[in-house]
């Protein structure tokens, strides 16, 4: 990897586009390395985990509202239309990765990458996807695309904080999205560099959508980015030029979003000719939840199989999960919010609080996408008096292994302590997910199979889930007209009880 510094430059420096962060981003996009078979195999089993997340969410109110709207838009001109999981016809392609990025997110049950900042970098498949189909790209195509998407994706997480400034961490799958288009495409560099340079400009945001009360809207954030993502290329590829310098302008990113005029980054980038091998360091999820929650949720299933006598929760004093400063801030008590502890809070913010999940797989001893969210669940009065006594505490030591750059040591776990009526104390730790590379138990293909068949069952029928799972695992080698078959039907009658929203559209 080479380091790319990055600071902010005044008008009258004219830094040149070949020393701008987006110019380099576009010279990794064009640079035509190949794929190894273990990052192909990698994207492989993220295709599979992003259509089983996607599956499994088909019925929810987002999906269903973001489907409708893609419903909306027919096939635009200049190709065949991209597919949208739950509808037969083709549609217009933008939207496409609109409706099929809010069913990949709606469940947060996908991949994820956390370091300098937090990301889902299989939400770069949506867009790419949508795009490749349009425009009748290949399976090879495709995965260069994705590939490239990871790649730009991590690299940016490794180097730039965002949530410090509480800007949304979409802000990086913007350009990576945009990024990726243009490898699949293979367009030249100054093309991808306005691209990428509108993307970002057009993916800014605020963290609101993840903090007290959490909305709807944190499904369809990461699918606004997309979109915006495939717009801006369709803009540049028409010759149209974005903000420029974007991260270092004095009036840019840098200066006025991130760290002020006096701020300085090292970002990594693949040197010309080295592999893309960014998503290999990428890790799914086992559990429907933020994924500073999975280690935890194994912790409480471990808790819950030793110690039975936690479960209803009447000799418990206090839980203190003693962890890092982003879990103890963005989704323990450290975030000081209430609705982190209200039994009739949104699904969304129930996902986002560690006190409630670990509450909730200690009495249970597992974690269900469904069942733990009911709002009987959230409602159970011993659960209910359990949770409250559950809180979070900054550790200097997790905060390090957070942020470690050795991948041994680099840990999203914590240690739980817990008091008992009679002064006992249970302690136990944990420092990563069992389904993490370094964990109990790995995901491997076996594993994503399973995951994607679990979450089909009652939604598709068996028949479409093999057909499903039989061309996404050929994918290198897809031709054109079967790429348009990378999309879900449910089975019939799924949506016969479901009203569709109706919009301006």
């Amino acid at each position: 990897m080479q380091l790319h510094h990055l600071r902010v430059h005044r008008s009258d420096e004219n830094l040149a586009r070949e020393g701008q962060l987006a110019w380099k981003i576009a010279e990794v996009a064009v640079d035509p390395v190949e794929v190894t078979q273990e990052v192909t195999e990698m994207v492989i089993n993220r295709f599979i985990d992003n259509a089983a997340v996607a599956t499994a969410s088909l019925a929810r109110g987002p999906v269903v509202a973001a489907r409708s709207q893609a419903a909306a838009h027919p096939v635009s001109t200049g190709g065949a239309g991209s597919s949208v999981f739950g509808l037969a016809e083709r549609h217009s392609p933008e939207w496409a990765a609109w409706a099929n990025g809010v069913a990949v997110r709606e469940l947060d049950y996908h991949d994820t990458f956390l370091a300098a900042e937090y990301s889902h970098p299989g939400d770069n498949i949506p867009p790419i996807l949508a795009v490749a189909q349009h425009l009748g790209c290949d399976g090879q195509a495709l995965v260069r695309g994705v590939v490239t998407g990871y790649e730009i994706q991590v690299d940016l997480v490794r180097a730039i904080s965002l949530h410090k400034h509480k800007i949304d961490h979409v802000a990086h799958l913007g350009p990576s999205a945009a990024a990726g288009i243009g490898t699949m495409l293979g367009l030249p560099t100054e093309t991808i560099f306005q691209a990428i340079g509108q993307a970002l400009h057009t993916t800014t945001a605020t963290r609101q959508s993840r903090k007290g009360e959490i909305s709807s809207w944190k499904a369809h954030a990461p699918a606004f980015a997309g979109k915006m993502a495939v717009e801006a290329v369709d803009r540049a590829m028409r010759g149209q030029t974005s903000p420029t310098p974007i991260y270092e302008g004095e009036d840019g990113v840098i200066a006025w979003l991130l760290d002020g005029p006096d701020a300085a980054y090292e970002v990594p980038l693949p040197a010309r000719g080295e592999s893309k091998a960014g998503i290999l360091d990428t890790y799914t999820k086992e559990h429907s939840a933020e994924y500073q929650a999975q280690a935890l949720i194994d912790l409480a299933r471990r808790f819950h199989e030793n110690h039975p006598e936690l479960r209803d929760g009447r000799r418990v004093d206090a839980v203190v999960i003693h962890t890092s400063h982003h879990t103890h801030n963005v989704i323990g008590s450290g975030a000081n919010d209430p609705q982190k502890y209200d039994p009739t809070a949104s699904r969304e913010t129930l996902d986002h609080s560690i006190p409630y999940i670990f509450t909730v797989a200690l009495q249970d001893g597992e974690w269900h996408h469904e069942r733990s969210y009911a709002p009987e669940r959230a409602g159970r009065p011993d659960t209910v008096a359990l949770w409250q006594r559950v809180t979070t505490a900054e550790d200097a030591e997790w905060t390090r292994r957070y942020h470690s750059t050795d991948p041994a040591e680099k840990a999203f776990g914590g240690r739980v302590e817990i008091t008992l009526d009679d002064g006992t104390r249970i302690v136990d730790e944990i420092a990563v997910a069992d389904a993490h590379p370094l964990g109990a138990r790995p995901f491997g293909r076996e594993q994503y199979l399973t995951k994607f068949r679990t979450l089909a069952d009652g939604v598709l029928e068996q028949a479409e889930t093999e057909r499903f799972l039989e061309l996404v695992q050929r994918l290198p080698q897809l031709t054109p007209a079967e790429l348009g078959g990378l999309s879900l039907m449910p089975r019939a009658g799924l949506f016969d009880h479901i009203a569709t929203p109706k919009g301006l559209f």
